[in-house]
């Protein structure tokens, strides 16, 4: 056996794997073994001459052999090296495949829809993101370096599969003043964001094929969450006042859940008037469902005063209650919380207890002494301004602009709005695949639909990143874009 040959060439396919020479000896010789070109009962060369023949070290010789010893595919003896019994696996990776089902997905898993745009980036018009160079950084970091210091022994553990208990209270005490949220801390549960919150709710208050009602668009998030726990999911239609629900709805697909983002409704931006708040409060209770409300966007009401929490308005309102610091404060802090109603508090608890994952005590600490201290009441003021400059600026340009092709809803709260086009035979898809290729994030409202058509075509535009000065110039591209495409459409049409 030319081992020269076989260990160079080996080496030539692999380089791009950087590996050291003893793991690049190790990894050929096993290779060989496997594929059957050292077939069992083959003598390896003596450590000190396969050295020298391929001008290594001996160490790294031995070290090979030692390692193939270890995992089965060679014995040795006071005669040598010799290559174990191993079956080799000859066939090709296509015939591999083509001979044995592989390991795949769930069918549950597989049907979830694939990211509607790309949530990892910045500017504009990126959906869901804070102004972060706005973020308070320096004092953040303050506060995370004197909860590293007051740190415990005990503290390093594993924490409480609650949450840390400072922080549950200062959320609490913090709901209660701004949300008008009615809870103690014993209702408070920490988890690592919003998508945590939903996962954890719909497995611990349905059953697999229980149904739940979303939002028509609505966010895809909670229909993955839905999908992956295998719930039987219906689409309740969205207008400017919200979710609105037909008497059929209830009468022939029931809910046990209803999720619902009553502050600022993702994606359309509509805020759920009090009239349909207490209606739909009273007709989950009288139907044994409990609402999920996800207060997205709350605490960014740009048109008079913040309307309070569903939760709050009704003695034991049937109400899950979640939240978020990714958009008050910074998505990769990845702390979220969830409330439920008093009579669920003991038994999430114990179902927290043994599936609660524990950790990161001192960015918790840290959060509560930030809430505690009134600076996050503080930076909330400061961004409350900021945006509703961006938003004024966005509106002005885009009715300039865009007047005659779409009109804007959701503007009075949060950190986007939806332009919703006054056309239906444009596609918005297309569009927004064409601001992409500008470096303009526009997500297409009909992607949010989460069961049939909602009858919505348009944009979602983030503006939380993009300073005012730079709306004008921003949507002067999107609106050549969209009135292109209208001229294409006038032109298909007359042909």
């Amino acid at each position: 056996m030319d081992f020269a040959l076989l260990i160079d060439g080996y080496a030539a396919q692999n380089r791009h794997r950087g590996w050291p020479r003893q793991r690049m000896l190790h990894e050929c010789l096993r290779a060989a073994i496997r594929n059957g070109t050292l077939a069992a009962g083959t003598r390896l060369a003596a450590s000190r001459a396969l050295a020298e023949e391929l001008g290594l070290a001996r160490n790294t010789v031995l070290y090979a052999y030692e390692q193939l010893a270890s995992e089965g595919f060679v014995t040795t003896d006071r005669r040598g090296t010799v290559v174990a019994a191993v079956a080799p696996d000859r066939k090709p990776a296509a015939q591999r495949q083509a001979a044995a089902p592989q390991a795949s997905l769930s069918q549950r898993a597989r049907a979830l829809r694939p990211p509607q745009g790309p949530a990892e980036m910045m500017g504009a018009f990126v959906p869901g993101v804070p102004a972060l160079d706005h973020f308070p950084l320096t004092l953040w970091r303050r506060m995370l370096e004197r909860a590293w210091r007051t740190l415990t022994v005990e503290q390093l553990n594993y924490g409480d599969p609650a949450g840390e208990p400072q922080l549950r209270e200062a959320i609490a005490d913090h709901l209660r003043a701004a949300r008008g949220v009615v809870c103690e801390a014993a209702q408070v549960f920490i988890t690592d964001g919003t998508q945590s919150s939903l996962d954890l709710c719909v497995r611990a208050l349905a059953d697999v094929g229980d149904t739940i009602w979303i939002e028509n668009p609505g966010y895809g998030g909670a229909l993955a969450a839905a999908r992956a726990a295998s719930l039987n999911v219906a689409g309740i239609e969205v207008d400017d006042d919200g979710i609105a629900p037909a008497a059929a709805d209830w009468l022939l697909r029931p809910p046990r859940l209803i999720y619902t983002t009553p502050s600022h409704q993702y994606p359309v931006g509509s805020v759920l008037s009090l009239r349909r708040r207490m209606a739909l409060i009273a007709a989950a209770r009288d139907a044994g469902a409990l609402i999920i409300e996800d207060d997205y966007d709350s605490e960014f009401r740009h048109d008079g005063a913040p309307l309070s929490a569903m939760q709050g308005l009704a003695p034991d309102a049937p109400v899950v209650y979640l939240g978020t610091f990714s958009k008050t404060m910074f998505p990769s802090l990845r702390i979220g919380f969830v409330v439920v109603p008093p009579w669920l508090a003991d038994d999430f608890a114990r179902m927290r207890a043994q599936s609660s994952a524990r950790g990161r005590v001192a960015e918790q600490l840290a959060l509560a002494e930030f809430l505690r201290s009134g600076q996050f009441a503080l930076h909330l003021r400061r961004m409350r301004r900021l945006y509703r400059q961006r938003r004024d600026a966005l509106v002005a340009a885009l009715q300039k602009h865009l007047g005659s092709v779409a009109t804007v809803h959701g503007g009075s709260a949060g950190m986007h709005l939806a332009l919703r086009f006054t056309r239906a035979d444009l596609d918005d898809h297309a569009i927004s695949a064409q601001a992409l290729e500008h470096g303009i994030v526009a997500e297409a409202l009909s992607g949010k639909d989460t069961q049939g058509t909602s009858g919505w075509k348009g944009l979602m535009l983030g503006y939380a990143q993009v300073p005012a000065e730079r709306m004008e110039g921003l949507v002067k591209q999107l609106a050549a874009i969209l009135h292109l495409a209208a001229f294409a459409a006038n032109r298909s049409s007359r042909h």
